[in-house]
């Protein structure tokens, strides 16, 4: 009886402290999240993480294409994704609160003419939007086929948001390419370079960019997430079932190391410093934008805007904080 006192009482303190971020936190932030969720697990990790994050406002999430091949045997179309996405909304029970949208399923055609899906409207609507004074981040973890596809059909929503992506190559002084890794061409690049060409040789939308060596540093170990994560209640469980799945589709093959590479989107956006607001525990350096060849190859472009670059991300900072909300969301004291 004293046992099930006790854990009644950390249950309920836990909840309670979740509840809490009423009393003393508010939103300061719009996010925008446009990702692959029926890929890489590692998207429905961060969309998890940024839906338990206070200072952020979900204002559109947004499913988006894979490769054509899709991923382990995981459909690449932007439907499934959204399906995936909803799915996790429905484990979290917050399906009434957040919008679904499906992006394109076909990348660009080319660098002139937008593929007005759904969630490339999305984005329009929320940059457009003149009755709200927080500033709206664009987070991609995916292809920027959706992002390049707003710009061209409104290009005003560059002076509206700031677009954070996943995706490019390392570059020179900052970092070297992985061991047998292709030195110009990365992962979310090549689900479409013509997009990746609007963003950065034609727009003006300022970037904060992640390029492969910053993600890469996002790794969490297999014991850890079951740890921490698989006994977080049916967010938990769901989350780390997904890559359970992926880990037996890849043959058991992919070690006891993995990479949650999107994570980075919310340590960006909703774990910025008090004052002078920034993420200040994460460094970057300014660089010229690149520019990208038909290839997807980025290329030095001296004449090019000046750009945010991460190159060191504060990952204690990230999961952390992601391990602590995802118990209180669940009840668990830790």
């Amino acid at each position: 009886m004293v046992l099930s006192a006790l854990l009644f009482t950390a249950s309920a303190f836990a909840q309670e402290q979740s509840v809490d971020y009423n009393q003393v936190i508010k939103v300061r932030t719009r996010v925008i999240i446009d990702n692959d969720f029926g890929g890489d697990p590692d998207g429905l990790f961060q969309l998890a993480h940024h839906l338990l994050s206070p200072t952020v406002d979900v204002k559109a999430i947004i499913g988006s294409k894979h490769y054509d091949g899709g991923f382990y045997g995981y459909p690449g179309d932007a439907t499934y994704s959204a399906k995936m996405a909803s799915e996790l909304l429905a484990v979290m029970h917050l399906s009434e609160k957040y919008s679904v949208y499906e992006g394109s399923s076909s990348e660009l055609k080319d660098t002139l003419t937008p593929m007005e899906s759904e969630g490339a409207k999305a984005i329009v609507r929320e940059a457009m939007r003149d009755d709200v004074k927080e500033p709206l981040y664009v987070v991609c973890g995916a292809g920027l086929t959706n992002i390049a596809s707003a710009w061209l059909m409104e290009p005003q929503i560059a002076e509206r948001i700031i677009l954070i992506w996943i995706g490019g190559t390392e570059y020179d002084g900052l970092a070297t390419p992985p061991p047998g890794a292709t030195k110009n061409w990365e992962y979310n690049t090549g689900i479409d370079a013509k997009a990746c060409q609007v963003i950065f040789n034609q727009s003006n939308i300022p970037i904060w960019q992640v390029p492969r060596d910053a993600y890469r540093q996002a790794l969490t170990s297999y014991a850890e997430l079951t740890y921490k994560v698989k006994g977080m209640g049916d967010t938990g469980r769901f989350l780390v079932s997904r890559l359970d799945d992926l880990m037996k589709r890849a043959d058991k093959g992919l070690g006891e190391a993995y990479a949650l590479g999107d994570s980075p989107l919310v340590l960006l956006t909703a774990l910025q410093s008090a004052w002078e607001v920034d993420p200040s525990s994460s460094k970057y350096a300014v660089k010229k934008a690149p520019r990208v060849n038909g290839k997807g190859y980025f290329e030095e472009n001296r004449n090019g805007r000046g750009i945010r670059v991460y190159y060191d991300l504060d990952v204690r900072l990230m999961f952390e904080d992601f391990f602590a909300k995802l118990a209180l969301f669940s009840g668990s004291p830790g």
